[in-house]
């Protein structure tokens, strides 16, 4: 069992389920397999499961047409029913096909358009993040976006793996989406393609201010990030910039591991569990730079374990935080493989920022709100985000520029 921290019942639109850190990982506090992979039912059991089974035998006894019942999809219906009723969002079983593909996942690429989604409570697809240099960013769209149709298919009341099933598919195919963003809805074909997920990049900015983009919390992420500081941080930077924006999460100790980076010794994050039980994970005071200037960039796909990074900076005074609102994820998952080569993928903790705050539902609020431009085609980006973190760490004045309420 493993736990994660990623954004709920988000899928890669790819040959993949979304992981990002779901098959990662493991807490030294998961809960223990207490039936394991056991084809009877529990003696303690066996009186609350009579119905079950009594209502299985009557479908195919009694039910008026036979080639309707199938015992695989009879039993992943049940399964997804026991879970729905917990009312958890990020407590969910993943079919074999889903959990397979999410461990092809692991292998560092996949095929698809490069975008993570969720369900929202309208029972819509969301868009959550593209992910960077991908066909889904490539085409425009934004954390936000509802996804209505592909290739005419309504989307809306289908759970996330059954609509990443029909938009991915094989590299160098079309699928025509259906965006719908505020009040205009439009359509958009996007070309598949081969998405490689190295997962941090960095370089030397102007007025010798290093900037590191991570762009998820894998298995490598922490090795990368510390390899990369070794090449910027030889260049003596008079500060640095860890851009987390559009980072939907992964693996708690990685992020425990990149935020030792930067902090001094200390709390990282606090994993609290339903019976009061914490572990507290602590940074060292072995990082590569945590004496240089800091800003972390976040914005609403800013999740998970990138809230877990920037709430550490922020509660402990560490670097300043500049982009929009983060997305609020603060649940732990934990995943359980099965028998029939499917997943359970459980909520088993909250977790919490060094001063115990709790971002689920609200996220992080950023020291300067700074807004981007509306993306138009064919238009070179100006990142304004970006620009406002240089200007910041150049002793520049940044303004402030927080939504307006309503």
């Amino acid at each position: 069992m493993r736990t994660s921290y990623t954004i709920p019942l988000m899928i890669f639109f790819a040959v993949a389920s979304f992981s990002g850190g779901y098959v990662f990982g493991q807490s030294p506090v998961a809960p223990i397999t207490l039936f394991g992979a056991s084809t009877a039912t529990p003696k303690e059991a066996q009186a609350t499961f009579a119905p079950f089974w009594e209502t299985w035998d009557v479908v195919h006894r009694r039910f008026f047409d036979q080639t309707a019942v199938n015992d695989e999809v009879l039993m992943q219906g049940a399964l997804e029913g026991m879970l729905a009723v917990l009312d958890d969002p990020n407590t969910r079983y993943l079919p074999p096909e889903d959990e397979t593909a999410a461990r092809e996942n692991m292998s560092g690429e996949f095929q698809g358009i490069g975008a993570e989604i969720e369900v929202n409570e309208s029972g819509a697809i969301v868009v959550v993040s593209p992910i960077e240099s991908s066909p889904a960013e490539a085409a425009g769209l934004q954390p936000g976006d509802i996804l209505r149709k592909a290739d005419g298919v309504d989307l809306t009341g289908m759970d996330a793996s059954e609509a990443a099933r029909l938009v991915r598919g094989p590299a160098g195919t079309a699928v025509l989406l259906t965006i719908e963003r505020g009040d205009e809805t439009f359509e958009v074909e996007i070309i598949r393609d081969v998405i490689k997920l190295a997962s941090v990049r960095g370089e030397m900015l102007a007025d010798s201010i290093a900037y590191v983009r991570v762009n998820r919390f894998a298995e490598t992420t922490a090795d990368e990030l510390e390899k990369s500081l070794e090449e910027l941080t030889a260049q003596n930077p008079t500060g640095i910039i860890v851009d987390v924006r559009r980072n939907p999460g992964g693996l708690l100790q990685t992020a425990v591991d990149i935020a030792d980076q930067f902090l001094p010794e200390g709390t990282v994050v606090v994993e609290r569990f339903g019976d009061g039980r914490e572990t507290v994970f602590k940074a060292t005071d072995k990082g590569l730079a945590e004496d240089l200037p800091l800003v972390i960039l976040i914005d609403e796909g800013s999740a998970s374990a990138s809230e877990v990074l920037a709430g550490a900076i922020q509660d402990r005074n560490r670097g300043t935080l500049i982009g929009q609102t983060s997305f609020g994820k603060g649940t732990a998952q934990t995943w359980q493989p099965l028998s029939n080569g499917g997943g359970v993928r459980i909520t088993i903790a909250r977790w919490l920022t060094p001063d115990e705050n709790w971002v689920h539902g609200t996220g992080l609020t950023p020291d300067y709100f700074i807004p981007l431009p509306e993306f138009q085609p064919d238009t070179p980006f100006d990142d304004t985000q970006l620009d406002a973190a240089v200007d910041f760490l150049s002793g520049k004045t940044v303004i402030s520029i927080p939504p307006s309420e309503g």
